[in-house]
């Protein structure tokens, strides 16, 4: 019986994609939720924005240490059984938060909980490598970071009602401190959920026909052989490939935006006057068109094949956004630039995955996809605790945002100076045996 290819990338998406979005959404939502409990928290433990800025990023520091071993032993284990371990401890380390009492417990609760998390991202990108073909990545891993901005126009207002309608003194603790137990339950439970739903590899899916399951494994083969006669990357190779580097470079620019705006936004908005409610609608806005920009931009991406111009062109006009929403006086237009910015990140995020997993095969594309992203994270270390420390030394966000706009401006540079060679994202040549 012939198979119809879209069909069964229309069944493995179905399958996988609505759960992965929820899983991921947990997951940056427990990760930056700390920058609306920081409306009343920094008071209630006496932390400075550069104290907050620390603790809030070095999450980045322990999720940069264990993230390559995290994706190596993914790869042994297989995706199931590990990102189940990985959401159950860090649904649980989130829950945590609720209990710190000074700077110094919430650092190192922040650093244990990068660890727990670690390898999860980078899980989930290889787990979809072994689902689905190159020429649909950008879609798929689009729709898998729709989780990003949903978590932002999702969270954000949920996040600031929690703060205000629990309150304090519920079963004698604060609302920030209700936030983060009300939002890291979800996770824990989820990570139980995963092991009975995840399936490692198409020649386990009993849920697809076996001519479907056949067509599938062959193709991701093809693609493989054909990635692999263009170049191949030994695991040792990629810690020292310069292109790896460098895209590292561009993921490090886009991260740096990203968790630095998802963190310090709620802050900058409350400045401007609003409430704490109404910073929780105003901070969703990002999160609003990002969800519409994303879907739009990477089916265009997979339609046209073209990766670099869709990766730099988002990066570039989200640091000049971000720049001009630190130059304008008005809090109305700074606030517009700011959601376009942050559409803009999110954007430039799944556009950038194409050109690493194009790349790379078997064990260097576990070590490879969890290097880059752990270098990358380091910009959720290094963009959030400076953005602190200057808000701290001037009294003001501008510095921060300049220094942001240029990362982000920087990275859409090297991205269009490394460009992207096509054939990496070619299938071998089908026999007629493989044709469907």
């Amino acid at each position: 019986m012939p198979v119809d290819p879209n069909l069964v990338i229309a069944k493995v998406s179905r399958r996988f994609i609505p759960f992965l979005i929820w899983c991921y959404f947990a997951a940056y939502l427990d990760r930056v939720n700390v920058g609306f409990a920081a409306l009343t928290m920094n008071k209630d433990l006496g932390l400075s924005s550069t104290a907050f800025g620390i603790g809030a990023s070095i999450f980045f520091i322990g999720y940069f240490l264990f993230e390559v071993p995290s994706n190596l032993i993914l790869e042994k284990t297989g995706a199931r059984v590990w990102i189940a371990r990985i959401m159950v401890t860090w649904g649980i380390l989130s829950i945590g938060h609720a209990f710190i009492w000074n700077s110094t417990s919430f650092y190192a609760l922040r650093f244990i909980f990068g660890v727990a998390e670690a390898g999860f991202f980078p899980g989930i990108i290889l787990f979809l490598m072994h689902w689905f073909p190159a020429e649909t990545r950008a879609r798929v891993v689009g729709l898998f970071m729709i989780a990003v901005p949903v978590s932002s126009l999702i969270g954000s207002p949920l996040s600031s009602a929690i703060l205000v309608g629990v309150g304090d003194g519920f079963a004698g603790l604060k609302g920030w401190q209700w936030m983060f137990i009300i939002e890291g339950l979800p996770t824990l439970v989820t990570g139980f959920v995963v092991l009975k739903y995840l399936t490692d590899s198409p020649s386990q899916a009993t849920w697809l026909e076996p001519a479907e399951r056949d067509w599938l494994i062959r193709r991701l083969a093809s693609e493989r052989a054909a990635k692999e006669s263009v170049r191949h990357f030994s695991l040792r190779e990629v810690f020292t490939n310069p292109r790896m580097m460098a895209l590292a470079l561009v993921y490090f620019g886009i991260v740096i935006g990203l968790y630095s705006l998802g963190l310090w936004m709620p802050q900058i908005v409350k400045n401007f006057g609003a409430s704490i409610l109404q910073t929780g609608l105003l901070a969703a806005l990002p999160g609003l068109l990002g969800v519409v920009a994303i879907i739009i931009w990477t089916r265009h991406s997979d339609a046209t094949g073209e990766r670099i111009f869709h990766l730099a062109l988002p990066a570039i006009a989200g640091g000049v956004a971000l720049g001009a929403s630190a130059a304008v006086a008005s809090p109305v237009v700074s606030y517009l630039l700011l959601s376009i910015a942050g559409m803009c990140i999110y954007v430039a995020l799944p556009c950038f995955w194409p050109l690493p997993t194009a790349m790379l095969t078997g064990s260097a594309a576990a070590g490879g996809i969890a290097l880059i992203n752990a270098l990358g994270n380091l910009g959720g270390f290094v963009g959030p605790f400076f953005v602190g420390w200057l808000k701290d030394t001037t009294g003001v966000f501008t510095s921060g945002l300049y220094g942001l706009a240029f990362m982000l401006m920087l990275s859409g540079v090297i991205a269009l100076a490394i460009g992207h060679d096509k054939r990496l994202e070619a299938s071998a040549p089908e026999s007629a045996h493989d044709v469907p």
